[in-house]
């Protein structure tokens, strides 16, 4: 009993060291909750069910993530502990002397870890619950979801995931904080404070090589995930990344070494104010640090690009989505199959039907398609073996080979009547386009594709079409679509006469078109039926046109944009409070053995403001050195992320930045605060 109400005094004397500690495991707790109670508040919304099994999927991603979450966040609480332990070394030297056992000193710990834990978790499960409830309604809003059935939920499920992570967490901690004490020594804890770390400066020459190498790798990883994309592939994308981590590693390395010296050399700022005090106090933690402040702005890098490019991506989606899915139905069915198709699985019976179109192949099975649209057009793809895409690239060949390696040159180009697709234009809302009898022209959206394609436009490469020969109209491709999607997958169309097609090489058939209907719930019923149709064909062997609709791509896209922008989110908050809770626990660390430092300066007149302000400038100057590298790692790497995920554009990149801009200000500058706070009321101590 005895010990416990001690725990309980330390608990309440130790308020200010135990602030930064307290405020991570809440916000671990309250973001752990959050994210993991997602499947308890999606419950009650009412959505379809193809909507609530991508629900379900991304509820299961989360869950898994969540297992390498709580080992992160169970690594930064132990990591906590640490600095507990090391701020209380006189404490538990004083009790040792007195008599007390380690074993009591042990016991006293686990009672403050399991206090401090309690508490921190009812506090994190209580903001958790209140901040579940905003989640539920981002949900709701992102999957359009009826919230009239919405209330306040309390997820058990959540709940009890959190108390058994952090519990088994917490055990953890208690076991590392009795090993630690098991090995202490009672002349190690009452030097502790008094052993000095020795400044080893080194080799400027040397220092300035390693820099400036560094800068230069460090500029062709950049160069190579950006411009020099096109030269890499699957087996090497990993050596721009290696680059970067050895490259980020040298350049702190190398600037713990110049640092002091090039301030050294400018006298007029070494020795204003106590500028030569901060200075060697940075120089000292940067130069024993090198290996964490290189994974701190690792981690910095990955939290910005992750938030960036995952809200991104959700913003992108959605501003798409009218612009390349402007019908609801679109279906295609593969035209004039022949036996050496039979490789590739499709049956004889398969074979033969394949020269119906698709509204004859429906109508075998008494189903009229055009009795439930209120507009449509049929149209065709023609394919052949004449015209492949390195057959269009004409002299630009070589050159686009070298620069696009991965690409198949050998694939059949779609072929298309400019009738045919003015038809589609005008259903969508497109601009239409017209052809002489020799000109060809290509649409496409997909921006990769579209850069080689205008290299051999601009050069106007001729081709070569059923015993025609045409020149391009434009020198560059023009903007369009004919294919449902939600994102930019055109990699070109050639849009040809309609005389030079030749029938014989039919490939697809298509009919896109808008429903008769008056609401959502009617295009529903239609979508409904024509996927139970689906099914009954494909259980008979027939090959049933590939289907796809307006709604489907809009939850399809809507589910993919909510799962990447959760993720994205749930780890790169967590990164962010990982980096962030590291160096304020570094800092106050530092803070606590540097509090007769500080003694010093006020005994030789420094006064309390330049001591706050040294203070201040110091702690600043350790959160700011790794977050501008980190900035400027990750210019690059947000330019790397949408070469990736192009096929999404690139919309809403700017809010996205702005959006992972106010995350850095609030929970990095807030850590940086508190870490300020608590360090100069350390200083003030007598």
């Amino acid at each position: 009993m005895m010990l416990f109400k001690l725990s309980l005094q330390n608990i309440k004397k130790s308020v200010r060291d135990y602030a930064v500690y307290f405020f991570t495991l809440i916000l671990g707790v309250s973001i752990f909750y959050v994210f993991n109670s997602i499947e308890s508040q999606t419950v009650l919304l009412d959505v379809t069910s193809a909507t609530y099994d991508i629900i379900k999927l991304m509820t299961n991603m989360l869950s898994g993530v969540s297992v390498f979450v709580s080992c992160i966040l169970g690594f930064l609480i132990i990591y906590a502990s640490r600095f507990l332990i090391k701020r209380r070394n006189k404490e538990f030297a004083i009790y040792l002397t007195l008599g007390m056992s380690k074993r009591k000193i042990s016991l006293i710990l686990f009672f403050e870890t399991l206090l401090i834990g309690i508490l921190s978790l009812v506090v994190g499960l209580g903001i958790g619950v209140v901040c579940s409830q905003g989640m539920s309604i981002l949900v709701a809003n992102l999957f359009e979801a009826d919230m009239t059935r919405f209330q306040f939920i309390f997820s058990t499920s959540a709940c009890l995931k959190t108390l058994i992570y952090f519990g088994i967490t917490y055990v953890l901690v208690m076991i590392f904080n009795t090993i630690s004490i098991s090995k202490c020594k009672l002349i190690d804890l009452l030097h502790y404070n008094k052993k000095s770390e020795k400044i080893k400066l080194k080799n400027p020459f040397l220092c300035t090589i390693v820099f400036i190498i560094s800068c230069i790798v460090l500029g062709y990883a950049y160069y190579l995930v950006t411009s020099g994309f096109i030269h890499l592939d699957a087996d090497s994308i990993y050596i721009p990344i290696v680059m970067g981590v050895i490259s980020t590693f040298l350049i702190f390395w190398s600037i713990s070494g110049l640092l002091l010296k090039v301030c050294m050399s400018m006298k007029r700022v070494y020795y204003k104010g106590l500028n030569s005090f901060i200075l060697r106090q940075f120089s000292s933690k940067i130069n024993t640090t090198v290996f964490s402040m290189s994974i701190i702005c690792l981690m910095l890098f990955v939290t910005i690009c992750v938030l960036s490019s995952s809200l991104s991506i959700k913003n992108s989606m959605t501003a798409n989505f009218e612009q390349l899915a402007p019908a609801d139905i679109m279906l295609t069915k593969r035209m004039n199959l022949d036996l050496s198709d039979l490789e590739q699985g499709y049956t004889l019976e398969q074979i033969e039907l394949s020269d119906q179109n698709i509204l004859d192949t429906l109508a075998m099975f008494d189903y009229d398609l055009l009795d439930h649209l209120e507009e449509s057009v049929e149209f065709n793809i023609y394919q052949t073996s004449e015209l492949t895409l390195k057959d269009t690239l004409g002299s630009k060949l070589e050159q686009i080979q070298k620069q696009y390696a991965f690409l198949a040159y050998n694939q059949c180009e779609d072929i298309m009547k400019i009738g045919d697709y003015n038809h589609v234009a005008r259903l969508y809302g497109n601009e239409e386009y017209t052809l002489a009898e020799n000109e060809y022209l290509i649409v496409a959206d997909f921006d990769s594709m579209i850069t080689l394609r205008n290299m051999a436009l601009e050069a106007n490469e001729t081709i070569s079409l059923f015993g025609q020969t045409l020149v391009p109209k434009y020198q560059r491709c023009q903007n369009g679509i004919v294919e449902l999607s939600g994102s930019h997958i055109n990699a070109g169309i050639i849009l040809v006469p309609d005389d030079v097609v030749d029938e014989q090489y039919l490939a697809y058939n298509s009919v896109v078109g808008n429903y008769r209907a008056k609401d959502k719930k009617e295009k529903q019923t239609i979508e409904a039926e024509l996927f139970q149709l689906q099914q009954e064909v494909n259980r008979k062997k027939y090959v049933f046109p590939s289907l796809s609709t307006k709604l489907s791509i809009l939850e399809a896209g809507i589910g993919l944009g909510a799962l990447i922008t959760f993720i994205g989110l749930y780890l790169g908050i967590i990164f962010l409070i990982s980096s962030a809770a590291i160096l304020a626990l570094k800092e106050l660390s530092e803070a606590a053995d540097n509090r007769e430092r500080f003694t010093i300066l006020r005994r030789i007149g420094a006064d309390e403001k330049m001591i706050q302000q040294a203070l201040f400038v110091q702690i600043g100057i350790f959160f700011l050195f790794p977050l501008f590298l980190a900035i400027i790692h990750s210019i690059f790497g947000i330019q790397f992320c949408n070469i990736i995920l192009e096929t999404f554009g690139t919309k809403g990149l700017i809010p996205s930045i702005l959006m992972t801009a106010i995350f850095l200000v609030v929970i990095y500058g807030g850590y940086f605060l508190l870490t300020y706070f608590c360090s100069k009321s350390m200083m003030r101590e007598r």
